[in-house]
């Protein structure tokens, strides 16, 4: 018999990050969601490098969650620049294949 609903599928995104606009030191959430079999892993970029989180770093201010968004505890933002301001893209990858979201900015908000 066919059983299609278990075939593996190549990765696709669901749910598109959108662009945020936050004030420094405040938390804030850059949406993902991926779809696939198996459940892809999901990673993000930020103007084309990889974005380390908390399960890199346990004393990194972003996390990677469940689902698949990027949660930032509070907006880092300093006098010597915006590590956090950027553009973002989540890349879901499974053994069949990936999928790249839109891309996302985030802008910390004046001063």
């Amino acid at each position: 018999g066919s059983h299609a609903q278990l075939e593996d599928t190549a990765p696709r995104i669901v749910e598109h990050p959108a662009d945020v606009l936050v004030s420094k030191g405040e938390p804030a959430t850059l949406s993902c969601k991926a779809e696939g079999r198996p459940t892809p892993v999901v990673e993000w970029y930020k103007d084309g490098e990889r974005v380390e989180t908390d399960r890199e770093d346990p004393r990194s201010h972003r996390t990677l969650l469940p689902g698949g968004s990027l949660f930032f505890l509070r907006i880092l933002h300093g006098r010597r620049g915006k590590p956090d301001e950027g553009v973002y893209v989540c890349v879901a990858r499974n053994y069949l294949g990936e999928a790249t979201s839109r891309n996302a900015s985030l802008e910390v908000a004046g001063e």
